[in-house]
Order: C-alpha cells, then structure tokens, then sequence
C-alpha cells in the first residue's frame, strides 16, 4: 500500500494570492457555462434546432465530470504548478478548436475537450485547503468560491452581449486569450507543494471511488449537491431558450443582464462559508435547500411577460444562485474535514457526482421546456430541491455519520472575505 509523501509546512496563503486563485477559478469555470447563453445564436448559423445546439452545453459538462475523474485525483500525486499550467494550455487549444468549428459535432467534441481540462478550480480549492488553518477553511474555501461564481454568472453576461456583437465565434476565442493570460500568472504566483501521495494513476482512480464508498459523509454531500446542481443547470439552460423564444423575443444579452443580476450571489459564499465555521455545514444546507425550493416559486413569475416577468426571473435566479453555491461551500467544508491527506480525491468523487447531476439537469430542463413549457421547468427546479430537502430530514444521525463539528469561532483570520 502506498503511503502518503512527507511534505514541509506549508507556505502560507497571502491575500493577493487568494485573489488571485479567486480569479482563476472564475476565468477556468467560466468556460463550462458560457456555452448557455450564446446557444440560440450557435444554433442560428449552424442552421440547427435551438434544442440541438444546447447539446454544447451538456458536452461540456459532461467533459468536466470525466476530467474531473480522472485528473482532479493527480493534485494530490503531482505538485501544483505543472499540473495546473498545462491543463489550461491544453484548455486554451480546445477553446481555440471550438472558436473555429464550422459543424455541431466538431464543436460538441471541442466543447468536450475543453471541459475535461478546464478542473483547474477542482484543483485549487483543495489546495488552498491544504494550506489553510482548520478554522479558517470554510471562509477560504468561500472567498475562492465567490470567484468561481462571479465565472459562473459573469460567462453568461460577457458570451451574450460579444456573441450578439461579433458572432458566437468571439467568446471561444477571447476566452482563450484570457486562459494563456492566467497561465501566465499562476506559472509564476502557485507556491512550491510536495505531493501528499505517492500512489500510482490507477490506485488514485480507484481511491476516489473507495472513498464514495466509504464515507456516509462524502455520499451525503454529493447527493446533496447533484439535486440541487441539477436544478440550477436545468433552470439556466432552458432560461436562454425562453428569453429567446416567442414570449419575450429578445436577445441573447437579455441573458447576460439577468446573469449579472445574478453574479451578486458571489458575495453570499463567504457569509455561508463563515457561518459553516460557526455551526458546522447542515443548519447552512438546510437553508439553502428551502431557498432552492422558494426559487422555483419565485421564476413561476416569468410568465407574466414584460418587466415584471423579467424582475420576476433575475429574482428567482439569483436566489437559486445563492442557494445552490452557498450549499456547496457548506458541501466542500464537510468533505474536507474528513481525510486531510486525500482532499483532491475526495474532491473528485464529490464533483464528478455534482457534474453528473449537473448534466443530468441540463438535459432535463431543455426536455421540460420542450414538453411543458417554462412552468415545467420551474417544476422541474422545485422538485429536484424537494428531494434534496428530503434526503436531508431523512439522514442518519448515529454516532458514525454525524455532521462534521464547526470549530470554534475565531477573529482577525486576515481574509478579506471574512471581514
């Protein structure tokens, strides 16, 4: 059996270089999600059905699940810096390939490829764990999270409005530009790690499905995380084609503007991730799965039409937003208590679970667009939550899967997202 590689104390994280890493996880994720917003207008000069062309962002997806399977498990084998630079050169060569794709499949496998390599956020929020006092995890684990929502919301905005511009093409290839830029700065700014393994490729693989296995804690927070991940993946995809469509008929920046309302759920991460400090992650799940149920009340508005409908929407979003990232911290804190030396792994089973669900999500909400209109997928939304809330009334409470204790509250911790 393999045993864990000794290492030195860590170096400690500096504020810009939390900012830094809150950066980069927002420029890597964002090239998963700024697919959804540029699909009409893919769809449009691919001259393919609208339905069609959001199989982009399930690719996509589902790229990131696989990548995150089999090469999130290498940041506890490999040391940082090498592994994260060439998986976003490798990332900026599919961005570059679905930039200049002149069929669907061709860009469905770029969106693909793009997917698989671009983990790098999988990557550094373990790390940064690994080099974070216990009690000031959660609120780290936040603040690099904010970054990686403000990726999330903000792709949307930036792909809609230079899409409706310059054409679906720009987003891929600026996208690309600002990958190279990022490899840039973390070939120079990620600190020197050591392995904390020493373990070969196929023992880590194997590791990550053992920990599923085992961990009542780490199931928990996955099943957690790909309902309601699903939920806000089927609500995104399907809102791209309702703003688009007959009902409201505008343009894809319509999309971004509403995303960009929602980008304010980045600041909710660090508040959830000091309140996981505090009273431990299931009061902060517990909250976040009722607010998911509430937004999918809140979007029935969007059939209203007109500003009101619009309101109604940016609203319902935002607060799926904030449920759905908040949730995830408190999900990322609890799985990162339990092994210290396998926190990559544990991060790959976690969220290839939470990709499978989020690709599940997308496939749903176009199919209950389709079938039932935008009311179907505000039901959709709904019930997904509702499953997450029951699993949660429903877990076990023995001594053996008890919720992971908050440590005690501390002050002057030096994050500035914790202030």
């Amino acid at each position: 059996m393999a045993s864990a590689v000794p290492s030195p104390a860590p170096p400690v994280l500096s504020r810009p270089l939390i900012l830094l890493l809150s950066v980069a996880c927002g420029v890597a994720v964002a090239n998963i999600y700024f697919p959804q917003a540029i699909s009409p207008l893919i769809a449009d000069d691919l001259h393919v059905r609208p339905a069609s062309a959001a199989v982009v962002v399930t690719c996509a997806q589902l790229g990131y699940a696989v990548g995150i399977f089999l090469l999130v498990p290498l940041g506890d084998r490999l040391r940082h810096r090498g592994l994260v630079t060439t998986l976003l050169l490798v990332t900026g060569v599919g961005l570059v390939l679905a930039g200049t794709a002149d069929s669907l499949p061709v860009l469905a496998v770029a969106s693909g490829l793009v997917g698989l390599t671009t983990v790098v956020p999988q990557i550094l929020i373990p790390m940064a764990a690994g080099l974070t006092a216990p009690e000031r995890r959660g609120a780290v684990t936040g603040t690099l999270l904010s970054g990686l929502i403000g990726g999330i919301l903000l792709a949307r905005t930036f792909s809609g409005t230079l899409g409706e511009w310059l054409g679906w093409r720009a987003p891929y290839l600026v996208a690309a530009g600002m990958v190279l830029i990022l490899t840039l700065a973390l070939a120079a700014a990620l600190p020197h790690t050591t392995p904390s393994t020493d373990q070969r490729y196929p023992a880590l693989i194997a590791a990550s499905l053992h920990l599923l296995r085992t961990e009542p804690l780490l199931r928990r927070s996955c099943q957690y995380q790909v309902l309601v991940f699903a939920a806000f993946s089927a609500a995104w995809t399907a809102l791209a084609l309702y703003i688009t469509g007959p009902h409201y008929d505008l343009g894809t920046p319509a999309v971004g503007v509403l995303a960009l309302v929602g980008a304010a759920s980045m600041f909710a991460t660090p508040v959830a991730g000091r309140r996981v400090d505090r009273l431990g992650p299931d009061p902060v799940n517990l909250v976040c799965m009722v607010g998911a149920i509430a937004a999918g009340a809140v979007l029935l508005t969007g059939h209203l039409g007109g500003a009101v409908g619009l309101v109604g929407l940016g609203a319902g979003m935002l607060l799926l937003d904030v449920a759905m990232q908040s949730g995830q911290v408190a999900n990322q804190a609890r799985i990162f208590a339990l092994r210290p030396e396998a926190r990559s792994r544990l991060n790959t089973a976690y969220m290839t679970c939470a990709f499978l669900g989020g690709s599940a999500g997308s496939w749903l909400g176009v199919r209950a667009y389709s079938a039932f209109g935008w009311n179907g997928v505000c039901g959709l939304v709904a019930l997904l939550a509702g499953l997450a809330l029951l699993r949660h009334v429903l877990r076990d409470r023995h001594p053996g899967t008890a919720q992971v204790p908050a440590p005690a509250p501390t002050t002057g911790d030096g994050v500035p997202a914790t202030r």
